[in-house]
């Protein structure tokens, strides 16, 4: 079958790549369309030290399950799904204590020890996969990775009062994040350096400012980084008041050289924050509680896959989608 996969040189289509076979519980599937996240993009820089098929970002059609599947999932054989990226063991003590996204034998899709999505097709733990409802196309289901990830910020604040929260990035995250912040009682402020991105606030009456625009002075209560970059911790620090909150969403390949004494000094709580239900993402997406379809400035089609990574690193872009053949 035809893949894109990193082979540590450079992301390139495989025509004969080997054709997966579902086993200890999993689901094979054919994934109809596909997103690119900057994780794909610093994957190809070095990040997880990862080589295979890229990409963790799907909607599409459950074609076969594994002969050990249980009864109940055979439902799933011919319909929409989304899914979970971590495959867990379900054994070990974080599993065991509610915490299976930190399991200690995970893999991760198209991240970690685990062939992603970018391929004809690929496997998953059926128990992983949720339903798209029929009113849910194709070009909103395939969000519902990203918006889970923007609920876990929110998820992981314990709001008091009304606080003032800025979103750094206005890339494709960062616009999620936004709107999902925007829900709660609080002042929400988005900060980037591309206007037209920026624009997309009035649609939900977000505030937002240029990053030139604007002077750091140690006020916000909260600030997450969704920026994609090793500078934005350091803006975060200089933008949180004493004892506030940062929520880091961004992952590099490299963040050496960040002084990270400002934490210390200014007592500030350094929140990690990565994945979220995806049964939340999707009833986010289905009920408008979130708009996907103003992120999607380019589709490309798999043929052109390779092409994807680039555009999705260019600034005028928001969010590029794969249209699989």
């Amino acid at each position: 079958m035809r893949a894109l996969i990193y082979d540590g040189q450079a992301p390139r289509i495989d025509p004969q790549y080997d054709d997966p076979s579902p086993r200890g519980g999993e689901a094979l599937i054919r994934p109809t369309l596909v997103g690119v996240c900057s994780t794909d993009l610093e994957i190809c820089k070095g990040y997880m030290n990862y080589r295979g098929v890229l990409g963790h970002e799907f909607v599409g059609v459950v074609e076969a399950l594994a002969d050990d599947c249980p009864p109940r999932y055979r439902k799933l054989v011919g319909q929409r799904v989304v899914g979970g990226i971590n495959c867990v063991c379900g054994k070990c003590d974080m599993c065991a204590g509610g915490l299976s996204t930190h399991c200690r034998r995970r893999t991760v899709l198209g991240i970690d020890g685990h062939d992603g999505c970018f391929a004809e097709r690929f496997t998953l733990p059926a128990v992983n996969l949720i339903e798209v409802p029929d009113h849910v196309d194709d070009d909103r289901a395939v969000f519902t990775e990203p918006v889970a990830a923007a609920l876990q910020a929110r998820k992981q604040l314990h709001v008091e009062g009304t606080p003032y929260i800025t979103v750094l990035g206005d890339g494709r995250l960062g616009l999620l994040v936004a709107q999902v912040m925007a829900k709660l009682n609080a002042s929400v402020r988005v900060i980037g350096k591309h206007e037209r991105k920026l624009a997309l606030c009035e649609k939900w009456a977000i505030k937002h400012r240029l990053t030139s625009d604007i002077t750091a002075r140690a006020d916000q209560d909260v600030v997450v980084d969704c920026t994609g970059s090793a500078e934005g911790l350091k803006a975060a620090m200089a933008m949180v008041r004493p004892r506030g909150k940062i929520i880091l969403k961004t992952t590099v390949a490299d963040q050496s050289g960040v002084d990270l004494s400002p934490l210390t000094i200014n007592e500030i709580e350094l929140i990690g924050s990565r994945c979220g239900s995806m049964a939340d993402g999707l009833t986010a997406i289905a009920t408008d509680e979130v708009d996907v379809i103003s992120l999607i400035t380019k589709r490309v089609k798999f043929t052109d896959a390779p092409k994807a990574l680039p555009l999705a690193a260019d600034p005028d872009h928001i969010k590029v989608l794969i249209e699989m053949d």
